[in-house]
């Protein structure tokens, strides 16, 4: 098991692999807003536990375990996102705030339901439109 610190690097991996190709100390130290001492010390810790392969001047990789992880903690992350949009929640710092914030406290089961709603939500629309008719006569907080 991961914990949310190794949970945000693993999906910093991921997203940086998929967008370029490799990963390096420094663009997850850019990525995370957090230092390059740091992110070396987790990168062993993340490699002693399997999760990473380090290959001299080349980079990191995530191992089959790491892959599948990352895929896992990226759809989560997703799901997420489009939770909150669907709330109306407009502004990109916000939802990202609000995700991390609780992406890492969701059991499997809530994250399959919330992921199964999602999808109903996309494929109709006109009932959660009612809903959202209803948050804005709510008044503000």
């Amino acid at each position: 098991m991961s914990t949310p610190n190794q949970e945000d690097y693993l999906e910093a991996i991921w997203r940086l692999t998929e967008q370029k190709g490799y990963a390096r100390v420094s663009d997850i130290a850019e990525c995370l807003h957090i230092s390059q001492a740091s992110v070396s010390k987790m990168i062993r810790k993340l490699k002693e536990e399997g999760w990473l392969e380090v290959e001299r001047y080349r980079g990191l990789s995530l191992t089959s375990k790491g892959m599948a992880e990352g895929r896992l903690l990226l759809a989560r992350h997703q799901i997420l996102e489009r939770f909150l949009r669907h709330l109306a929640i407009s502004d990109p710092k916000t939802v990202y705030h609000d995700v991390e914030g609780i992406e890492h406290h969701f059991s499997t089961e809530t994250l399959d339901r919330l992921s199964a709603l999602v999808s109903f939500i996309d494929q109709n629309p006109t009932w959660w439109n009612k809903f959202l008719a209803q948050l804005s006569s709510l008044p503000k907080a």
